[in-house]
C-alpha cells in the first residue's frame, strides 16, 4: 500500500502550496474525485470542495505548514496518524486523522479531530 503513503505526502502538500496549479494537480494523484473530508469546521464531499476549503484556510490562516506527526499506520484500507500544524516553528495545533484508501491508493475519506484524546476521561460517561 505504498501508494497511499504518496497519496498521504501529497494530500498535506496541497495544505502547504500557494500555487494554485499545483494544488489540483496534487489533489488529483491523492484523492479520489468523490473524496469526503470531515472535520469539527467541515463536511464536505469531492476534490473541487476540498480544494476550495484548503485556500479558504489558506487565506484565513496564512503562513502555516501542516505535515504528519508520527509514522501512518494502515490495516487493511484504513490508516491513522497524528499531524501538526506550525507557524514558523511553534506548533499552533495537532489532532490526528483516521483515513480510507482505494484499491489503488487514493483517499476517499478523511476523518479528522482536533486535538488530543484525554486518556484520563472515564469511558463509562
Amino acid at each position: 500500500m505504498s501508494d497511499y503513503l504518496t497519496s498521504l505526502d501529497h494530500m498535506f502538500a496541497v495544505w502547504n502550496t500557494l500555487d494554485s496549479s499545483e494544488q489540483e494537480k496534487l489533489a488529483t494523484e491523492a484523492l479520489e474525485h468523490n473524496v469526503h473530508f470531515v472535520d469539527p469546521r467541515h463536511n464536505i464531499m469531492g476534490r473541487d470542495a476540498f480544494l476550495s476549503m484548503v485556500r479558504k484556510t489558506q487565506q484565513e490562516h496564512p503562513g502555516l505548514r501542516y505535515g504528519p506527526s508520527c509514522e501512518p499506520q494502515m490495516q487493511n484500507n484504513f490508516c491513522r496518524y497524528h499531524w501538526s500544524i506550525h507557524s514558523d516553528d511553534e506548533e499552533v495545533m495537532t489532532g490526528f486523522d483516521v483515513t480510507e484508501v482505494s484499491d489503488a491508493g487514493k483517499i476517499l475519506k478523511v476523518i479528522g479531530f482536533f486535538g488530543e484524546l484525554d486518556r484520563t476521561a472515564s469511558a463509562s460517561g
